[in-house]
């Protein structure tokens, strides 16, 4: 994959201090929900395993190892494309541990077309942001959504690529040990998207 390195764009307006986070659980929860509406910052997930979080039915209680990164902020970030690339798919997942208001683009560069996932985004991002529009690197395509509508998480960004197109506003943003070695081919680690924007 192509290190995309200073020609990427933030995807969000990172503050001086971003708290890294490996490793959370369902007990960390209310933690991150107060942390987020203190106006602070956090980040990371990426493979990591989280003990009982993922609970809502449609997970099965198997999966739980984290295929995307994790940018915990406040509620009406915005977010920013940081390649240019086209909307493929947009979807408002509403379930109960869902993904919420979602928004899939293809971003395009020398050597691969990648499809990214947003999730956890505000409604309102669907209307901003719709399939077949163009985006150019620094682009508003969303905002964070509050817990009501992106599933009832705390508010973050769910950021995560595929290699494959989905064919749909959806990837599976967990998955169990048992997938896990495919899982890394088709999402592999979003940090290639994040650039030096979180090594402060």
């Amino acid at each position: 994959m192509a290190d995309f390195g200073k020609r990427i764009y933030p995807v969000m307006n990172f503050p001086a201090e971003i708290r890294e986070f490996n490793h959370i659980s369902g007990e960390d929860l209310p933690f991150l929900s107060d942390f987020v509406a203190s106006g602070n910052w956090g980040w990371g997930g990426y493979l990591d395993t989280r003990e009982n979080m993922y609970v809502a039915p449609h997970f099965q209680h198997l999966r739980n190892i984290h295929m995307g990164i994790d940018i915990w902020a406040p509620v009406g970030e915005p977010v920013f494309a940081p390649l240019p690339g086209a909307v493929l798919y947009t979807a408002n997942h509403n379930r109960n541990g869902d993904y919420g208001a979602t928004v899939v683009i293809k971003h395009t560069s020398p050597n691969d077309d990648l499809f990214v996932l947003y999730g956890h985004l505000a409604e309102k991002s669907l209307q901003l942001s719709k399939p077949g529009k163009k985006v150019h690197s620094g682009d508003l395509i969303g905002w964070i959504g509050n817990d009501e509508e992106n599933g009832n998480w705390p508010p973050h960004l769910h950021l995560q690529i595929s290699m494959q197109d989905p064919g749909t506003a959806d990837m599976p943003g967990v998955v169990s040990e048992n997938e896990l070695n495919k899982a890394i081919k088709q999402f592999p680690d979003p940090r290639i998207l994040l650039g030096n924007f979180l090594e402060k």
